[in-house]
């Protein structure tokens, strides 16, 4: 439910209590500075949109029901209120909120399978030390303001081969973008779109996903893309003996100036990712994917 459409009149709180029943709500581009603490009482809501409330400071407690959390361009957010409540959440848009320091209770959402938090980087030193590798073994998309991407990924996979007896579990696609001669605040578009990534058989295209980039970052810094398709996704499923991965940037893209600085790929076997002890004693080759891809997010 859109808040205008609704026809909203009198103050914040008194709307809020005839929209109790909802489960969709989006109150993007409004100019209040704060929301009342009775927002948790919206016990059925799922989707929250506050994208594009620049004048936005504090995020109150939040429905223990949300699923997705939409606060993409909210450029004077400071702080939110922990999100331990909410373990639900599975997608998160912090894009370009600038002024966050932290995301209290990131460290326990562990159903969270989107993070954008592209152009944050005030709030990067927080998110490194809450995130994990439980968190990250099923994360599908996350954004970060960062220049490299791992270097144990391959730029392309040229020729698939599978090591014996270990079954392939999955792709993880890392991207460095950045939009060097537009200013991102005047696309309209609610993400970087036309990047994408395909599987080639004897050099034909048999099968091609965009990439999910949301938010737009408002900077021309670079952003550090990753993206994991686990077994049951197509571009795994159909993956097959000789066949070619690689990531490629729409010609012409979508955006003016939109630049693919880096690319990598990186193939999950089975075993790979599946020890859920501690990995300190381990040597580096030993480590899983997800204890390395937070080692890696720990010296951005």
């Amino acid at each position: 439910m859109d808040a205008h459409a609704w026809g909203f009149s009198g103050s914040i709180s008194d709307n809020f209590e005839r929209l109790s029943s909802l489960e969709e709500l989006n109150l993007g581009r409004n100019n209040f500075s704060s929301l009342p603490s009775s927002l948790r009482g919206l016990v059925l809501l799922k989707k929250f949109d506050l994208s594009h409330c620049n004048k936005l400071i504090y995020l109150p407690p939040l429905p223990s029901s949300l699923i997705e959390l939409n606060m993409a361009n909210c450029t004077a957010l400071e702080r939110i209120y922990d999100l331990t409540n909410v373990e639900g959440l599975k997608e998160l848009n912090f894009t370009s909120c600038s002024n966050l320091v932290d995301i209290p209770g990131l460290q326990v959402l562990k159903s969270l399978r989107s993070l954008f938090l592209g152009g944050c980087k005030a709030c990067l030193p927080a998110v490194r030390r809450r995130i994990g590798k439980v968190a990250l073994k099923h994360l599908y998309h996350l954004s970060v303001p960062g220049s490299e991407i791992p270097r144990w990924f391959s730029q392309e996979i040229s020729h698939f081969s599978a090591p014996k007896n270990r079954e392939i579990r999955g792709i993880i696609f890392a991207a460095v973008v950045s939009l060097d001669s537009v200013h991102p605040g005047n696309i309209l578009l609610p993400e970087v779109v036309g990047i994408k990534g395909r599987l080639l058989r004897l050099e034909v295209p048999v099968h091609t996903t965009v990439f999910n980039l949301m938010g737009v970052p408002d900077t021309s810094e670079d952003q550090l893309y990753l993206i994991r398709f686990p077994e049951f996704k197509p571009m795994v499923r159909m993956l097959k003996e000789g066949d070619r991965i690689d990531i490629v940037l729409r010609d012409p893209p979508y955006f003016p100036g939109l630049s693919l600085k880096k690319r990598g790929i990186y193939l999950v076997f089975e075993n790979d990712d599946d020890y859920d002890g501690n990995e300190e004693w381990l040597e580096e080759s030993q480590k899983s994917v997800s204890q390395k891809l937070a080692k890696f997010l720990s010296s951005l």
